[in-house]
């Protein structure tokens, strides 16, 4: 069903796909940064995997950045519950839950602790239990390591990302943090390094750079899943588990071989690749929230 969620200042459209008979229980989508449209893979997965098994999914086109600026996390959380809503008047008194990938993965444990009244359980995949702006210095040295850069590569890498923080902070000047990174924009690993040429005129587009996950974490009242891909190359997998379960003990965590950040063969963007560990947590999961036995073969 295509439908369109009223955010209050913008609308969006969404798709609604339910079981043919009654409702177990229903999932919102929240989105990776790089994920807005619907139509991912990973949305379109949950959307053929879990209806026939008799949970609603609805998934909705995630706003435009706004000039520039990052979405924050309260903001997204705000358009979850407007779905929340709507999803709950569709399927019923049944257990409802928000799913989120990457950066959803922060966006959902944000939505389930500021509307518990509207969140009975939470999926979160690829969960980084550390902050923004460390998960991007993770990744990115991660990243040049993996494409054989050496030491005095990820030195450089790791202090224009240093200075570009602090100058995204209102900290730094932006002068020199530009000076910086025009020493470094011609190296052969700049391109792995996800920072712009030119620096934005202000800082403030990243409001969310050192938001703290596991004061939210721990704030949680739901049950909750994490799926984390073994070869993810994106998050400090092991700091992130020991996070969440800092905050969350009885958080239920699993590691799916043979897949990475999006949780697919060679991460691959189709359905048919996702990880069947993946799915098969997913569905038991989902199941034990509605109260069910096991999911239908």
């Amino acid at each position: 069903m295509e439908l369109t969620l009223d955010f209050g200042d913008i609308t969006t459209p969404a798709t609604l796909d339910g079981p043919d008979g009654p409702a177990l229980g229903g999932l919102v989508v929240l989105h990776g940064a790089q994920a807005g449209q619907r139509s991912y893979f990973l949305y379109e997965h949950l959307a053929q995997v879990l209806p026939p098994q008799g949970f609603a999914v609805l998934r909705f086109e995630r706003r435009p950045n706004p000039d520039g600026h990052d979405i924050p996390f309260e903001r997204q959380a705000a358009d979850a519950a407007v779905a929340l809503r709507h999803l709950r008047s569709v399927v019923g008194p049944v257990p409802v839950g928000v799913w989120g990938v990457s950066q959803g993965g922060w966006a959902a444990p944000v939505t389930a602790a500021a509307y518990p009244d509207l969140v009975d359980f939470c999926i979160a995949c690829s969960s980084a239990g550390v902050t923004p702006a460390k998960q991007m210095r993770y990744a990115t040295e991660r990243g040049l390591r993996l494409c054989g850069f050496g030491d005095a590569d990820v030195a450089e890498l790791l202090r224009a990302r240093a200075a570009a923080e602090e100058f995204l902070r209102g900290n730094g000047d932006r002068d020199e943090a530009q000076r910086i990174i025009d020493s470094v924009s011609d190296r052969p690993w700049f391109q792995h390094a996800f920072l712009p040429p030119q620096l934005p005129p202000e800082p403030g587009v990243w409001a969310d750079m050192d938001f703290d996950p596991v004061a939210v974490f721990a704030r949680m009242a739901c049950p909750v899943l994490l799926v984390y891909g073994e070869t993810d190359a994106s998050i400090p997998i092991d700091e992130s588990i020991a996070a969440w379960r800092g905050a969350v003990p009885e958080a239920e965590v699993v590691r799916a071989p043979g897949c990475d950040h999006v949780l697919s063969d060679g991460d691959r963007e189709e359905v048919g690749a996702v990880s069947p560990d993946y799915t098969r947590a997913l569905l038991d999961f989902c199941f034990r929230q509605a109260g069910m036995g096991t999911p239908k073969k």
